[in-house]
């Protein structure tokens, strides 16, 4: 299947949703990109900050100005100077340390760097993200920041097939995005996006059902 294919099924699949669709190309190489961005999508994700800045600088000219890039890894502070600016959104932010790194880059730039917090209310060890109780205090902690601009939530769910569980952590989700009156939600991949997108994710983040 190529990626047109992929995109137009997905697309009928969630007729009635209107969500950014983005497209998860850290497995993926500059073609399957340009394939992506020939298909219609415009927003691409990577998860490590050298080789998705080395990405982003490699593309040709046309892609890279029409395209939006979202940075979805786990971010280490040594790591921020390459992401400030190269990547649009920030969906990783995880710590108030992290976050400051990030505003004094975005500074030093002369830029405003959009970022979504992530919540980890799976409260899985494995994965990073903030507690949901620590999330007005880190919120306000950010509102001080003034070169970040805080657009929303993002959480990764747990590779399950029990769908009341993931019901029920995506409508927790859905819940803290209207506490704090945010505007954006990331949430749901491949095996999840349907389940997100009817808790109200307005950000779903697709790799393999796109590109295998």
């Amino acid at each position: 299947m190529t990626v047109k294919e992929n995109l137009d099924r997905i697309l009928k699949d969630i007729k009635g949703y209107n969500p950014t669709i983005i497209a998860v190309t850290k497995y993926y190489d500059i073609d399957k990109m340009i394939e992506a961005f020939n298909a219609g999508l415009r927003n691409f994700a990577e998860s490590k900050a050298q080789d998705g800045v080395e990405k982003i600088n490699k593309i040709d000219d046309t892609t890279k100005s029409q395209s939006i890039y979202h940075f979805i890894g786990h971010l280490q502070t040594n790591k921020v100077r390459y992401v400030v600016g190269s990547f649009e959104y920030i969906h990783s932010v995880d710590s108030l340390k992290i976050a400051q790194h990030i505003d004094q880059e975005a500074q030093k730039k002369g830029i405003k760097q959009k970022i979504l917090i992530q919540v980890n209310n799976a409260q899985e060890t494995q994965k990073f993200g903030i507690a949901p109780e620590q999330l007005e205090n880190l919120i306000e902690e950010i509102s001080k920041l003034k070169s970040l601009q805080l657009e929303g939530l993002m959480n990764i769910a747990p590779l399950t097939d029990d769908s009341k569980e993931l019901q029920k952590l995506f409508h927790e989700m859905k819940n803290l995005q209207e506490k704090f009156h945010l505007k954006e939600l990331s949430m749901g991949m491949s095996h999840d996006y349907k389940i997100a997108l009817d808790n109200g994710a307005t950000m779903i983040r697709l790799g393999r059902i796109l590109f295998n």
